[in-house]
């Protein structure tokens, strides 16, 4: 199993990063949606839910085909920045943050929709600006759905299989991340092996979900 430290730190840089990534990238977006009505909103909305009844091979497919430089975006990417995505750990990031998108942004809309307007609205009479209403006031009041989000994005992204075995394949020390290595053991009839990859994922994820259970509970927010 010398593989098999390299393969889970791989895992966790990507769950971490795809966090973060959905962090800068979510919470704007749910704002957007919960308080802004704009022309193909529904449209909008429905592409950012749609990971949640794809496929995951559907989606790592056509960004297979996306990131390939016989097609445009491919394309761009390799002759402006010289950045081939397809077989690449930048490459799976963006799959995983596209994946798992849905799981950021749903939890914070619904906090941002049924926060009370009211307490928006005596922050703006007290003279805050938008920004400073949502910094001061909107955001510390949603922290639970924030770390709700981020937690199952984490989670959500430590099991991937289908987008990132499309987009990655399987490169030890690049691509190969824990999932992948699940499904090489066992069809290598490597039960043993197999099981160590599978037991300290669902520690992993046991425990995220046992600390977001503790800190909603302990009114720590």
């Amino acid at each position: 199993m010398n593989d098999f430290l390299p393969t889970l730190w791989l895992t966790l840089r990507l769950a971490t990063l795809t966090t973060a990534l959905l962090l800068v990238v979510g919470v704007p977006l749910a704002y957007l949606l919960a308080f802004r009505r704009f022309p193909l909103r529904a449209v909008v909305s429905a592409v950012v839910s749609l990971p949640l009844v794809l496929p995951p091979t559907v989606l790592g497919f056509y960004l297979l085909l996306a990131f390939s430089p016989a097609q445009a975006p491919g394309r761009w990417l390799l002759g402006w920045f010289g950045v081939s995505l397809n077989f690449t750990f930048a490459g799976i990031l963006i799959g995983s943050v596209l994946y798992s998108l849905p799981f950021m942004v749903q939890p914070v809309q619904a906090a941002f929709e049924s926060f009370p307007h009211s307490l928006i609205e005596a922050a703006h009479t007290l003279g805050k600006s938008r920004w400073q209403t949502l910094w001061h006031v909107v955001l510390p009041n949603i922290r639970p759905a924030l770390l709700s989000g981020a937690v199952l994005s984490f989670a959500h992204t430590i099991g991937e299989f289908g987008v990132i075995l499309m987009i990655g394949g399987n490169i030890p020390g690049e691509t190969r991340v824990a999932s992948i290595a699940i499904y090489d053991k066992v069809a290598e009839l490597r039960y043993a092996d197999a099981n160590e990859y599978s037991l300290y994922l669902l520690l992993i994820s046991l425990i995220l979900l046992l600390l977001l259970n503790r800190f909603a509970k302990s009114r720590l927010f």
